[in-house]
């Protein structure tokens, strides 16, 4: 599948017009459901029910109209219809799968409609039966109908198809008139002897409880509205055909349905609609001549319009490599004649066809049909949505839906394939997601669902920013959560407080981390940056953070604290927190932090500086948060600060313990007064983790923090400003013995709600 992509090129010279499209999908939407199906489902729901039937196909297959015209003037449309917009659009990957899936759907219809056809031969089957005394099977009649249609369209071409295509299409409509001009079957006497048609037990909606079943064995009629961007290969301009086409098809299908529907009602009691499958002729002037004829017309036309439509996804899927086997890309791409015609591809086709014809089944086939037809639609929907959400530039099309159309269509698709039949849309999804699997195995290059959504979540996230920013009052006014900040020249040579920023930034808060690059912003410089960033990514997708990473080049470490605390918040929310760190071997570090907690402080940020130790992570061990009388302001922040580091599943066998000390024996008060806080916040803290730490006369509080969290996995101890001004870096260094620490100093008491 790596070979050199295969474009199929066509001569727009002699390519045909918008008719071609026009009465491709036309022959296909007025098709066999239309003289087979639709006076059960009059007589099964009434008037009400099935125009409800009709309006429902219509609210999918109009927004799919709409979609695809407008995808259409967008792009330059070749060879392969339906599957080169989808695969343009989405990528080969997504459109290589709804692709295949879309070109069996098609060779399926062949057999579809071919098995439909045999149904307008039902007066000679009986004639048979009656003069013979056995049942022949209607395989006698749609066996060769469709070997005839496979070689007239493989001797012929396409030029033959079209002539055909006429031909049936003047039957059908002709068909149709002489039905219109029909006189209803059975008059009932009413007063005074006049004669009136039987319609007042047809307008109403009876049997609901049945709508989706019958809608299931009537949708198929709608399917043949993008018959007609098959031939997409064979237009002269496909961005004017295929919208005047398509939706002329389209809105003609819509009227036509409704009228027929209506000339039902009025025309046949229920009982004889639900009985007699070609009630039609019956109405019709001339109609046990004309209906089966125009049976036959719509039905052998339908069939001619998918096989002109399904070798050409065949062929165009071959030409772009998607099969494993350059020899088979080679022979199903191949082209016969100036104009490339789908030789190779009509005869796979029609050898689908045939397997399925064989079967004979329309009920199953029709089902399976609507699955298929119901993804694909349901993805030009799709395609059509993403496009005028994510506003990408290159996206400029001269015929423009409504983003809502597109999007209802899209989710109406998925509702209605649930409600006809869940397992064979379960199986469907299924089958697409293997094949998907599969074409993803051989395309690791391409774009596929990850890139799909890439323009409309850009557009989402500058939505939601903006929206953030003009409510920032009403941010600052809920539940406080961390969004921290972090820079760090030290990237590489030791990475505790990248875990630490992921720790805060997996579930509850919000993180984004700085390589800082001492220097002036270059050309050199920013090359080194792009590949620090990149090395940076790389090893955070190993570790399945969810933490933010750039780089930052400054002049000095002080320039670059001071861009880094106006950087705006990936989160939307301002950030709130300084997250500093030095390694405990090179205190030295410190002073560089200490001359910089006032710049941050200026901004109203929590500082956290955190001291890394020798040790290697101890997650396994516990959180031990450390409370002093002088920590009134600390204490909620190193309680919460707690808890969302803990909720990590690194800490999942660890817990929180908190130790408060105190130079008085009366503990209980502080005691309840804490559990109190915690309870009131809901915090996953009990009494027995709490710990009063009363300090004797000459014990310091490092001595105590020392004997008891010498083995804890992280220690957090609080510290204020005055601190720093009195002791500077000795307050720091003073705790060697123990691991990891997060000094944590809060620029305001916090809630715990």
């Amino acid at each position: 599948m790596k070979e050199t992509k295969q474009k199929i090129t066509t001569s727009r010279s002699g390519g045909f017009g918008a008719a071609p499209v026009y009465f491709t999908a036309i022959s296909t939407i007025l098709g066999a459901i239309l003289f087979l199906r639709f006076g059960y489902a009059v007589g099964t729901l009434g008037f009400w029910g099935a125009l409800l039937i009709i309006l429902l196909g219509h609210l999918i297959t109009i927004p799919t109209a709409l979609a695809l015209s407008e995808i259409a003037t967008n792009t330059r449309v070749e060879g392969g219809g339906e599957y080169f917009i989808i695969s343009r659009s989405f990528g080969l990957k997504i459109g290589s799968t709804i692709g295949i899936t879309l070109f069996f759907s098609q060779a399926i219809s062949i057999a579809f409609y071919i098995i439909a056809f045999a149904e307008a031969f039902v007066p000679f089957f009986q004639w048979w039966e009656g003069h013979f005394g056995f049942a022949l099977p209607r395989q006698v009649v749609s066996v060769p109908t469709l070997l005839f249609l496979a070689a007239s369209i493989l001797w012929k071409g396409t030029g033959s198809g079209m002539k055909m295509l006429y031909a049936v299409n003047i039957i059908l409509f002709l068909a149709l008139g002489l039905f219109f001009l029909g006189q209803p079957i059975a008059p009932v006497e009413v007063a005074e002897g006049v004669a009136e048609p039987i319609v007042n037990s047809n307008f109403g909606f009876t049997n609901g409880n049945l709508l989706f079943i019958v809608f299931a064995i009537c949708f198929p009629a709608f399917t043949g509205m993008t018959a007609g961007v098959g031939l997409s290969g064979d237009l002269k301009d496909p961005g004017k055909s295929i919208p005047l086409g398509t939706m002329g098809a389209t809105l003609t299908g819509l009227v036509v349905y409704i009228l027929i529907v209506w000339k039902l009602a009025v025309s046949a009691s229920p009982e004889e609609l639900v009985a007699d499958q070609l009630i039609m002729s019956r109405i019709a002037v001339y109609g046990p001549i004309v209906i089966p004829l125009g049976l036959a017309a719509c039905t052998y036309s339908s069939a001619l319009g998918s096989i002109l439509v399904a070798p050409r996804t065949l062929q165009a899927l071959a030409a772009d490599g998607n099969f494993p086997f350059p020899r088979m890309n080679a022979f199903l791409s191949r082209g016969k004649g100036e104009n490339r015609e789908p030789f190779n591809a009509t005869i796979v086709a029609f050898l689908i066809a045939l397997v399925f014809v064989l079967i004979g089944n329309i009920n199953t086939v029709a089902e399976i049909i609507s699955m298929f037809f119901l993804i694909t639609y349901g993805a030009l929907c799709l395609i059509s949505f993403l496009n005028h959400f994510g506003s990408p530039p290159s996206y400029r099309p001269r015929f423009r839906s409504k983003w809502y159309f597109s999007l209802g269509g899209f989710l109406l698709a998925i509702w209605v394939m649930f409600r006809i039949n869940s397992l064979y849309t379960v199986l469907a999804m299924v089958v697409i997601a293997t094949i998907y699997l599969f074409l993803e195995h051989y395309n690791k290059d391409e774009k596929g669902l990850g890139d799909l959504f890439e323009g409309a979540l850009f557009q989402l996230n500058r939505r939601l920013r903006v929206f953030m920013q003009k409510h920032q009052k009403e941010i600052e006014n809920e539940e406080w959560r961390p969004s921290a900040i972090c820079i760090s020249p030290n990237s590489f040579e030791r990475d505790k407080v990248l875990e630490l920023m992921k720790w805060i930034s997996h579930q509850h808060g919000f993180g984004m981390y700085f390589h800082f690059i001492e220097g002036y912003y270059s050309k050199h410089t920013y090359g080194e940056s792009r590949e620090i960033l990149r090395m940076l990514i790389e090893n955070q997708k190993e570790h399945n953070s969810a933490l933010y990473i750039d780089t930052m080049i400054s002049p000095s470490y002080t320039s670059a604290i001071a861009q880094v605390i106006q950087t705006p918040s990936i989160s939307g929310m301002e950030n709130n927190m300084v997250v500093f760190e030095y390694d405990k071997t090179h205190p030295e570090e410190l002073q560089r932090i200490i001359d910089n907690i006032n710049l941050t402080k200026a901004g109203n940020f929590d500082i956290c500086i955190f001291a890394g130790s020798t040790y290697p992570l101890r997650t396994r061990n516990d959180i031990h948060v450390w409370i002093r009388a002088t920590d009134e302001k600390n204490t909620n922040l190193m309680i919460l600060l707690g808890y969302i580091i803990i909720s990590h599943p690194d800490w999942k066998k660890s817990q929180i313990k908190i130790f408060i000390t105190s130079t008085s024996t009366d503990t209980e008060d502080l005691k309840r007064v804490l559990k109190k806080r915690i309870d009131d916040g809901r915090l996953p803290i009990t009494l027995t983790n709490i710990e009063i730490v009363i300090l004797s006369e000459h014990q310091t509080i490092r001595d105590a923090i020392v004997q008891r969290s010498k083995q804890a996995g992280l220690t957090l101890i609080g510290f204020r400003e005055e601190t720093i001004k009195h002791n500077g870096e000795q307050f720091f260094t003073a705790f060697p013995e123990i691991g990891d620490i997060l000094f944590v100093n809060a620029s305001h008491s916090k809630e715990i709600n």
